[in-house]
């Protein structure tokens, strides 16, 4: 199943996909740690991206012996890392644009100018 463009998979498939038992997919999205999309049938649908934040569950439950309240204060920490890093770039764009017109106003501003001529001075006046 998809939906623009997107892959989605039920729970069983996700499951045999990570190795993981459906009511620890189930536990994970009571505590919040994924948000699975819902069929008409009220069928859990994983993103890709569902998939991909399991995995990262895993590695830290698994492979660095995190508990879940530690995932939690990690995949909290990430989003806002993330949000910041956005709003960053949202800045550094801004900041572009507006150099780029501070630039053009003083190219304008130079080529408005009309060059002086020197008058050439005598000596004894």
């Amino acid at each position: 199943m998809a939906t623009r463009g997107h892959k989605l998979y039920m729970i069983s498939v996700v499951s045999e996909m990570l190795g993981l038992h459906p009511q620890t997919l189930r536990i994970y999205e009571r505590e919040g740690f994924v948000k699975p999309k819902r069929s008409g049938g009220n069928t859990r649908l994983y993103s890709e991206e569902d998939v991909e934040r399991l995995e990262m569950i895993m590695r830290l439950t698994r492979e660095l012996g995190v508990n879940l309240a530690g995932v939690e204060v990690i995949l909290s920490m990430r989003e806002k890392m993330e949000q910041m890093q956005r709003e960053m770039e949202e800045a550094i764009v801004k900041l572009r644009e507006e150099l780029a017109r501070e630039m053009a106003r003083r190219e304008e501003a130079r080529n408005a100018l009309v060059p002086l001529r020197r008058i050439p001075v005598k000596k004894g006046e």
